[in-house]
């Protein structure tokens, strides 16, 4: 690219893009790590589980507080009104993730969470005024025909699991549109809103976790004398953080469609690695073209914000064109 635009455009692409493959790849971890400890350990609470990972996230944001690694906000009265609904949102989009991780196979759960990419376009046009171009509507849908061929082909049905993924689905597209609103670094800035919104997830998760039985079913569960499943254990509590953080860093330097087709993306690996060693997918042929038809859809998505982030920035281009991708 020649001119001042390229270099400038240069600059401003690789935040972007390397908070994009940071996201990418802590999603693929964590739903890895997740997998072992819900599926292969059986372990029986989820819940549990989230809150590990919230308390990682308190603590490290704490800790990085006190030695000025970090800055963000001490707590006043105005922090719940700063932040809501988002407490509410972190909640419902853990407690339905992590459910949902130990009930459907790899490959389905992945192709399912697809339907967060239309839902966080819808939203990001309804609440942030956002407009994208035709092509990168369709390429949205692609994604979409190909989980719905994909999932009506599902040979290991589950209502329960089906149902979880999908309200996974509403809360991280409500999360990734609503966090991109509260990230003004001139009220919380990205660390405040991490480090408040767990610790006004970890009270009601709590609740929840004594109230259904999960909290006991943790304390009772037999292989927290297992070195490497309390090693794993706590791998999935540090992945948590990171997620979470690095969440917040695509959304930050992109749009959070982006991020969501980023997770999409991801899947592209999770689903072939689910299909050739998960051992609980069940293969038919119209499952794998939905398969397929989602990762072209996500990789022609890529194809073009990338073309569009290459090119100069101009006025209109921030103003209707993937504004939030500053690249």
């Amino acid at each position: 690219m020649t001119g001042a635009g390229g270099p400038r455009a240069a600059a401003l692409a690789l935040p972007g893009v390397l908070s994009a493959v940071f996201y990418g790849t802590c999603s693929f971890l964590i739903v890895l790590v997740n997998k072992g400890l819900l599926s292969a350990y059986r372990f029986p609470s989820p819940i549990f589980l989230g809150i590990g990972q919230m308390a990682a996230t308190i603590l490290i944001l704490y800790v990085s507080k006190l030695k000025n690694v970090i800055q963000f906000p001490d707590f006043d009265k105005s922090i719940p009104r700063k932040l809501f609904p988002l407490p509410l949102i972190y909640v419902g989009n853990h407690i339905s993730g992590l459910s949902s991780t130990s009930k459907l196979s790899l490959p389905m759960f992945t192709v399912l969470r697809k339907f967060t990419i239309p839902l966080t376009l819808l939203l990001e046009v309804i609440i942030l005024g956002k407009h994208y171009p035709l092509n990168i509507i369709i390429s949205v849908f692609a994604i979409v025909l190909g989980a719905v061929i994909a999932a009506g082909s599902d040979l290991s049905f589950n209502l329960e699991g089906y149902a979880f993924v999908l309200l996974n689905d509403i809360f991280t597209a409500a999360n990734g549109v609503y966090t991109k609103q509260k990230m003004d670094p001139k009220e919380l800035g990205k660390y405040g809103v991490l480090f408040y919104n767990a610790c006004f997830m970890v009270v009601p998760m709590l609740i929840i976790s004594f109230s259904t039985g999960d909290f006991q079913q943790a304390t009772h569960f037999q292989q927290w004398t297992d070195f490497l499943f309390i090693f794993q254990f706590l791998i999935s509590c540090f992945l948590g953080f990171l997620l979470m953080y690095s969440t917040v860093l695509c959304s930050h330097y992109n749009s959070a469609l982006t991020t969501a087709v980023v997770g999409a993306i991801k899947n592209i690996s999770i689903a072939y690695i689910g299909i050739l060693i998960g051992g609980d997918y069940i293969f038919s042929m119209l499952n794998f073209i939905g398969l397929n038809i989602c990762m072209a859809g996500g990789l022609r998505y890529s194809f073009l914000t990338l073309r569009v982030n290459d090119k100069p920035a101009q006025p209109e281009d921030e103003e209707n064109v993937l504004p939030e991708s500053k690249c």
